[in-house]
This record gives structure tokens, C-alpha cells and sequence, in this order.
């Protein structure tokens, strides 16, 4: 099934959390966009479709990460006396050096780290699990662990948090909701899928 599919499907999964817990206008409109979005979390693994379009391109910050490298170069040897001058040139040189070698692959990593770092500054223990989830989907295959009941409880960990932070009610059924509908809409018993999910992984790689 396609993103544009499982998102419409998170999405009427928000509605019926939001009629349930009969919420105003505009949070019903926060329950569908978070099942939209929780519907397409899944997809952030590594063969995923979802990963290439919440990610830079790669060419832009292998340019940043060069210029700052080349910044700090310039700056060490103006501004800083002997021992710091190499070790800033140092820290420059390596950082030209990694930049070289950032490929598209490596940016849903990338992504997944400034989410963390972004998590830690604001204090918000929901982001900082997501950041971890957006990391470890970056190195498992499609339709594997982010496609497995421990997907679902760590996706379901992170939801909870994001509730407790925002203060309202409904906000971890609609996420876990919304990722449990992509799960199914995946399952290999449907016509329409020629592949199914690795539900009980690691104790089972049988797809279903």
C-alpha cells in the first residue's frame, strides 16, 4: 500500500479517536494529523518511501559541513594561539574529511540525531525517543522491526510521552492507532500485497 493510503487511514483513525472522545474542532484536527502522520512512521526504515522525503539532500550538508570545516580551519590559524591552532585545524580537517563521505543514505541517521539533540534542548522526553526511533530505523530493512509488535510498543512509549506532554487526552490511542492501521493495511492477507510484515520479530521472521 502507498503513503498517501496509509495516511488517510491514520488519518480517519485520528476521527474516530477524536468522535470518541467527542473533542473540540481543532483538536479533532490535531487527532487526524497525528493518525496521518503515526500511519506513516513505519515507513522510516531503511528501504521505506517515507525516509527520502523528510530528509535534506545529502549534497547540502556535505556543502555545510565543508564550509564550516574550512571555516574553522581559517579561524584557528588566525585567531588561536599555537597548541589550539592544530587542534582546531585537526577538528577541521576531519570534519572536511566526514563531509566527503555523507551519502543520501546516511541522512535519515543524521535527521534521526538532530531530533535528539533537539529533544534533550527542549526537555521533552517524547522527541528524544523519537530521534531514537527515526536512528534505528534508519539501519533496519523495510517492513522489519518498525513493522513488529516491538515497533509498536516503542512507537507506543513515544506516543504516550507526547500525551503526557501535551496535556490531552486521546493523544496516545490516536498515534498508536494510526500506526497499528499501516501495520495492518500491510498484512500479506490482503490482496493487494504481495509481501507481508515480520510481526513477532526477532522471534519469528515469518511474514504475515
Amino acid at each position: 500500500m502507498n503513503g498517501t493510503s496509509h495516511a488517510v487511514i491514520g488519518s480517519a483513525t485520528g476521527f474516530i479517536v477524536a468522535n470518541s472522545f467527542q473533542t473540540s474542532p481543532s483538536v479533532t484536527l490535531l487527532f487526524i494529523g497525528l493518525g496521518g502522520v503515526s500511519g506513516l512512521m513505519p515507513d522510516l526504515d531503511i528501504d521505506g518511501k517515507l525516509r527520502g522525503k523528510i530528509t535534506l539532500s545529502h549534497k547540502v550538508i556535505r556543502l555545510s559541513a565543508l564550509i564550516i570545516g574550512l571555516m574553522l580551519i581559517l579561524y584557528s590559524f588566525m585567531e588561536k594561539a599555537v597548541e589550539e591552532r592544530w587542534l582546531g585545524v585537526g577538528i577541521g580537517f576531519l570534519i572536511v574529511v566526514v563531509s566527503s563521505l555523507i551519502k543520501q543514505k546516511h541522512m535519515l541517521t543524521i535527521t534521526g540525531i538532530a531530533v535528539v539533540v533537539g529533544g534533550f534542548s527542549l526537555g521533552e522526553l517524547w522527541l528524544i525517543l523519537l530521534g531514537i526511533y527515526i536512528v534505528i530505523a534508519s539501519f533496519t530493512s523495510h517492513r522489519s522491526y518498525t513493522h513488529s509488535i516491538l515497533g509498536i510498543v516503542f512507537f507506543g512509549i513515544i506516543a504516550s510521552n507526547l500525551e503526557a506532554s501535551l496535556g490531552i487526552q486521546g493523544v496516545s490511542y490516536t498515534c498508536i492507532g494510526g500506526y497499528i492501521s499501516h501495520l495492518i493495511a500491510d498484512l500479506k492477507i490482503l490482496p493487494f500485497n504481495k509481501r507481508g510484515i515480520k510481526l513477532f520479530l526477532p522471534l519469528s521472521s515469518k511474514e504475515i
